[in-house]
């Protein structure tokens, strides 16, 4: 398994959701996880927890983050961080779209750039991106979270281009709808009013859910590499069709397939 073959990973937008049980799991697993957020007091928590090593650190500050993998090797890149905006184009404002692209998108190209070159050298590596089912499908939301998560997708594909020949893997993994606080950061509600509005009589998968398939991506045999998962709730479908008419200034939906 690949877990004999790495020693260090870092994990960003690690004190919550996705990123505290991604950076749970990899310290189980007995690798020397440096774990990267905004929050000093949530990765004192997560330290106490499992053992990571903390560092406060905003990835949207290119600067800060050089200077903090400047001394480190790592060996499993996790760029998990993200963030997203109620509503689309038409209400959002010049911050909701360079947040989402500084920390989506521009975070995770930087951070790959600092350590791939590292990995090509020591020839073992894996990154992992942390991207969305709406990077692949078209739905109501923010367009710049699409966009980005999108882009991230293709990055993604391109790191396998540019690590050819050496044994650093690239995985992307997709998830759908997670119960995860997501929603209440996006709405800026109660954790309680969150989990009502958008999980309570829902199966949804947990956050767990998505440490297990980083487990099963780094965890494979070193000659192979799992490109992209897509993790979606059973009970959710992306995509279908909907058509509406026009009558004077009223929308009509006419179907919805």
């Amino acid at each position: 398994m690949a877990f004999s073959d790495y020693k260090t990973a870092l994990v960003t937008g690690a004190s919550g959701g996705m990123g505290w049980a991604i950076a749970s799991r990899l310290a189980q697993k007995g690798l020397k996880v440096h774990a990267f957020a905004r929050s000093a007091e949530k990765l004192a928590q997560l330290q106490q927890e499992c053992g990571v090593v903390p560092h406060v650190v905003d990835v949207t500050d290119t600067d800060a983050v050089t200077r903090a993998v400047s001394d480190i090797e790592i060996d499993v890149l996790v760029n998990n961080a993200g963030v997203s905006r109620p509503g689309s184009l038409l209400t959002s404002d010049a911050f909701d779209i360079d947040e989402q692209i500084d920390v989506n998108l521009r975070a995770g190209l930087h951070l790959a750039r600092l350590i791939l070159p590292g990995m090509m050298a020591r020839d073992r590596g894996h990154i992992v991106n942390i991207t969305s089912m709406a990077g692949h499908y078209e739905f109501g939301g923010h367009i710049a979270y699409h966009a980005t998560k999108a882009a991230m997708h293709t990055v993604s594909r391109q790191l396998r281009v540019d690590a050819f020949g050496r044994r650093v893997r690239v995985t992307e993994i997709s998830p759908g709808r997670t119960e995860t606080d997501i929603f209440a950061h996006v709405e800026k509600i109660d954790p309680a009013e969150a989990k009502r509005k958008y999980f309570e009589g829902f199966e949804m998968p947990q956050t767990s859910d998505i440490a297990d398939a980083v487990e099963y991506a780094v965890g494979a045999p070193q000659y192979v590499n799992i490109g992209l998962i897509e993790l979606l709730p059973t009970l959710q479908v992306p995509g279908g069709l909907r058509t509406a008419k026009r009558v004077g200034d009223e929308v009509i939906l006419t179907s919805n397939k």
